[in-house]
C-alpha cells in the first residue's frame, strides 16, 4: 500500500538544504576548534566582543544564540582563565560590561584563522560572483522571516 501524501522533497527543499549546511558547517567547526579548546559558542563569544567590546552577557547570549545561563557559565569560564574581564559594578541597571584581554585576543587570532579556513573551504567550489549572490539570498531569506516574524506578532 503506497502513502499518497503532500510532503516536502528533500532534495529540493531550501529549509532542508539549509538545515543541512549549517549541520555540516557546525561539525566542520567544532573539528577545526576542538585542537585549539574551544566551542563555537566560546569561539562567538570571542569574536562579538572583538567586534562590539563591553557588550553583557544577555546580548552575547543573543549573539552566540545561547541561553543567558549558558553564556554566563562560559563567561565564568573565560574570566577564570584570563581570556575575558568583567566590570565588577554595572555602570548602569545591572549588567556588567566584558571585555577581550590580550590573552583574549590570542586566542580569538587563532580561532577565527580555523574558523576562517572553514568557510574558504566551504565556499572553494563558488565563484566569487556565486558567493555575493548567495549572501544576497540569505539575507533576503532572512529579511523576509524576521518580516514576517514581525507581521505575525503584529496580529
Amino acid at each position: 500500500m503506497s502513502q499518497d501524501r503532500a510532503g516536502i522533497d528533500l532534495e529540493t527543499s531550501l529549509g532542508y538544504l539549509l538545515k543541512v549546511a549549517s549541520s555540516e558547517l557546525r561539525t566542520a567547526m567544532e573539528a577545526a576548534l576542538r585542537p585549539l579548546g574551544m566551542t563555537i559558542t566560546h569561539y562567538s563569544c570571542l569574536e562579538l566582543l572583538a567586534q562590539r567590546p563591553g557588550l553583557s552577557n544577555s546580548e552575547l547570549a543573543r549573539g552566540a544564540f545561547v541561553t543567558r545561563q549558558s553564556m554566563n557559565v562560559l563567561l565564568q569560564a573565560l574570566e577564570r582563565d584570563g581570556s575575558v574581564m568583567r566590570a565588577t559594578e554595572a555602570p548602569v541597571g545591572k549588567a556588567l560590561p566584558t571585555r577581550l584581554t590580550p590573552r583574549g585576543r590570542r586566542a580569538l587570532a587563532k580561532a577565527t584563522a580555523a574558523v576562517r579556513e572553514v568557510e574558504v573551504r566551504m565556499l572553494s567550489g563558488l565563484s566569487d560572483a556565486e558567493q555575493a549572490a548567495a549572501s544576497t539570498l540569505l539575507r533576503r531569506m532572512i529579511a523576509s522571516l524576521r518580516s514576517e516574524g514581525e507581521d505575525a506578532a503584529e496580529a
